[in-house]
Order: structure tokens, then sequence, then C-alpha cells
């Protein structure tokens, strides 16, 4: 059974495959991305230089990638395309601003690609009878060896916490759900084979509590009932307001300091000491 909403935007679907569809006059729900902080500002600077001409981007959703999508749309890359579980107004800057044509995708060429949609008013217009966007399966799109063979494919999302190891949890804080797995590792997987696929996932280097105590998101280990999402085999390119840190092919004490290195100045020391005493930190390359 399907519902037919007057105010949904219309796009293909088989309806061979349905038994019955219901009409539905409730208006659509709006999701618009919610304004870039500065540190989403960063976040998307640090990211920008990783990206080129003819790249097939994924993101996710929420204020850096929509500050990404600002970013982008004011620059001089070209012929993007677009292959995302999410199609959010991040997207809508960039297809208006002309970047993304997908001309140079390796199929599904001309067709920007995606599962479900979340966004303002405007987005939805804009995807009204538009010929130029598939929606298509989340077990498709999704799909790790579709994504495999999207060259030169970048995909981009948050995360919530990273410990030294390269563990990265996207889900929860502590046992406390906040999210869900999502397309997440999907993504790390798809873009970690592509050839010259990258995957960066981001969050802000710390969080500062009702007390005023800061907190780094960049734990010495994860002890509180985190949920892992990336396992640290998969660890892509991770990314804070102070820089990026590829952890692909690390050591161990490799990605410990790389991973202080992009940490808040204010924790870094408690970190080093941290890294210490798990053993994962060599003395020699303190700086």
């Amino acid at each position: 059974m399907e519902e037919l909403k007057k105010h949904v935007p219309v796009w293909a679907f088989d309806a061979t495959k349905v038994d019955a569809i219901v009409e539905s006059e409730e208006p659509i729900s709006l999701a618009p991305n919610r304004k870039p902080s500065a540190i989403d500002q960063q976040i998307a600077e640090n990211i920008f230089p990783y990206l080129h001409d003819g790249i097939t981007l994924q993101l996710g959703i929420g204020g850096m990638p929509n500050a990404l999508g600002i970013l982008i749309a004011g620059s001089d890359l070209k012929d993007l395309g677009m292959h995302t579980e999410l199609m959010s107004d991040g997207y809508l800057n960039l297809y208006q601003s002309g970047k993304i044509t997908n001309d140079k995708k390796p199929f599904q060429r001309g067709k920007g690609v995606f599962s479900i949609c979340m966004g303002s008013k405007e987005l939805y217009e804009f995807l009204d009878h538009n010929q130029d966007i598939l929606s298509a399966p989340m077990h498709y799109v999704n799909n790790p060896e579709t994504i495999r063979q999207l060259d030169d494919f970048i995909s981009i999302n948050s995360c919530i916490a990273v410990d030294l190891y390269g563990q990265v949890c996207s889900e929860s804080a502590g046992t406390r759900q906040i999210s869900g797995t999502g397309g997440h590792l999907d993504f790390v997987t798809g873009a970690y084979v592509a050839d010259h696929g990258k995957a960066f996932l981001a969050m802000p280097s710390s969080r500062v509590d009702k007390q005023g105590i800061r907190h780094s998101n960049i734990l010495p280990k994860f002890t509180a009932g985190d949920i892992i999402t990336t396992p640290r085999t998969q660890a892509p390119y991770m990314v804070t307001e102070y820089g990026v840190a590829n952890l692909s092919g690390l050591a161990t004490w490799q990605r410990a300091e790389a991973l202080i290195n992009i940490a808040h100045p204010d924790v870094r020391e408690d970190l080093i000491k941290a890294a210490e005493a798990q053993h994962i930190w060599r003395r020699s390359n303190k700086c």
C-alpha cells in the first residue's frame, strides 16, 4: 500500500508492485538544514582542498555538509556528480550554482541518484518532475559494490567521537542512543574500494557542557558503552576544525599522534598522557 500525498514531489515509481493507493491531503514535513556554525565552516574548509573537478559526492545531513555545499557553490569546481543516501539542501545549492552535472559519472551519467530526501520546501519544489534526478532503493544506493564503481567517489559524513585507536562512533554517547547506523559504514566501505575514493568523517574536536567544562570528542579509548560504527580497520580521513588526519595504513602509535594533532589544544596534553599510559605513544615523537 502507498500513501499518495498531494504536496509531495512527483518522481517515477513502479505502480505494478502496489496493491492499493490512499490519497492524502497531509502537508509534507519540512526539515531544512540548520545554519552552519563557525566550527562547521572551518571543518568544511579543511575538507575542501581534497575535492576536485569530476568527483561524485555523497553528503550527510547537518550544518557541516550545508557549509561545504555553500563553499563548493562559490568555488571554481565543476562537473560534480551526486550519489547519496540522503538528498538535503546542501545539494540544492550545488545544483542551483551549476556545480552538479553528473556528466563525469561512469554509469547513470546525467542522473543524480539518491534514496531518501529531507529538506526545505525549495528542495522539494526542485525535485518535482525533475527528470535529471533518480530515486533508487537504499539496498542499491548504499551497496558498497555500487559505490565501488564510481571513480573519484568522495563520501562526507558526521560522527560523534573517535578514540586513539581509530574506532569511530556515530550512534551513541555512552549507552545513550542518539542516531542509527544509517549508511555511514556502507559509504566508508564503498569509498575505500572505489578507484581514487576517499571517505571523510567529521566532528567538532570537543564540546562544552552546561558547567563550562570542555570534553574532548577524541577519546583515549571507548569504555562507556559507545556503539562502534566504523571499526579501526576501516578508519578513513578524520576531520575536526583543527585539521585532517588520514588514518589509513597507520600504526597504532601513528594514529594516536595524528588524532591528537587535530584535537582541541586544551586537551592534547591529557590525551598524550593517556596514550602513554596505554602504551600507544612514542615519547620521541612528542612535540
